[in-house]
């Protein structure tokens, strides 16, 4: 997955995860939507209104409700219940391993699957975990992990530790998940897993002092899976080497073989164009000044960059329809409210 993100911008990740809209069709002076444009629009057409009413829509982020303005949003987004440490609806389990300041992956995916196995309805659940939060201070009582330099030019001490950190809740999480999954597995229920790395950990100084690392730094996993259940675990879908955000509920719709409305149609057919799409990336660390001036970052199926001058008519006119969709929605007059462009049949 192309990250617009290195060491900072989670929400951004997830905006255009649940809008299926993209931070490389905005200017440069909009740093966070959550913040900047989401509290002031008058329709928010989101990836989880479309299976049907609020109480279908359910959020778990073992963290504060306020951080990113989350709380409002996800109100403002249809969710009916938004699972915190802070409340108002407080999230079920909050254990945490060793001295790790912040909640497990394990625990929060317990709290998944209690929703999960609340009922046979239709559900959309948005997880934020916050296990492998920086920063990371040598938390894990038995860690293996070493971390050394490949230039030949030692790490710092807090390079050093930091990765090793990371790395152990990484491995951490892994089994996790496939825990997680497992679990998932024996239901009687169908259920479709999107999962991604939202962005790397800002501790790479040493590799982020080569510019030549830059895309490297942006990208991390993501999958998507079905249980048995679902019928449609194991199923294949074109161009998912390389992908960003903004296209990942059209895959899975591709992936479960699903019906789809007019938007994921052209999302699907705008990422046989362009495999990700994100603002311009640089090594430094994103903070609220966003992304310095550039061009924006697109890739082919094979990960390799897209110069926009290059592309053809089709691709051109595709971008173009894009951009407008997406003014239309945030800050247009919301044409496409009035019609079926959003609606699954």
């Amino acid at each position: 997955m192309l990250s617009s993100g290195y060491g900072g911008g989670t929400a951004n990740l997830e905006y255009m995860g649940l809008s299926g809209l993209s931070m490389a069709n905005f200017d440069s002076s909009l740093t966070s939507p959550y913040q900047q444009l989401v509290p002031s629009e008058h329709w928010t057409p989101t990836i989880n209104q479309m299976w049907g009413a609020s109480k279908n829509s359910i959020g778990l982020h073992p963290y504060e409700s306020s951080m990113y303005s989350r709380a409002t949003n996800y109100k403002k987004f249809g969710f009916s219940h938004f699972y915190t440490l802070t409340g108002p609806d407080v999230i079920s389990h909050q254990d945490k391993i060793d001295d790790s300041p912040y909640v497990s992956d394990e625990a929060t995916y317990q709290s998944t699957l209690e929703e999960v196995r609340k009922t046979k309805s239709n559900q959309f659940l948005q997880v934020i975990t916050m296990q492998n939060h920086m920063p990371y201070h040598d938390w894990y009582k038995h860690n293996d992990f070493k971390a050394s330099s490949t230039t030949g030019k030692p790490l710092k001490d807090d390079e050093k530790e930091s990765i090793e950190t990371y790395q152990k809740g990484a491995s951490l999480t892994d089994g996790a998940t496939a825990g997680f999954l497992a679990e998932l597995d024996k239901l009687d229920k169908p259920v479709t897993v999107v999962f991604y790395g939202d962005h790397l950990p800002g501790i790479y100084s040493s590799a982020s002092a080569d510019d030549g690392n830059s895309l490297a730094l942006h990208q991390t996993d993501y999958f998507i899976w079905s249980n048995k259940a679902s019928g449609t675990q194991g199923n294949k879908i074109d161009n998912a080497e390389y992908s960003s955000p903004n296209f990942f509920v059209a895959q899975a719709a591709e992936h479960m073989d699903a019906k789809v409305s007019p938007y994921l149609a052209f999302l699907t057919e705008m990422h046989s164009k362009i495999s990700a799409m994100e603002p311009p990336v640089v090594n430094n660390i994103q903070g609220w000044d966003r992304i310095p001036e550039g061009q924006n970052i697109y890739l082919n199926s094979k990960g390799e960059p897209m110069a926009e001058d290059d592309f053809d008519a089709e691709t051109r006119q595709l971008l173009a329809d894009y951009r407008l969709i997406q003014y239309d929605i945030t800050t247009g007059r919301n044409y496409l409210k009035n019609t079926s462009f959003m609606t699954l049949p």
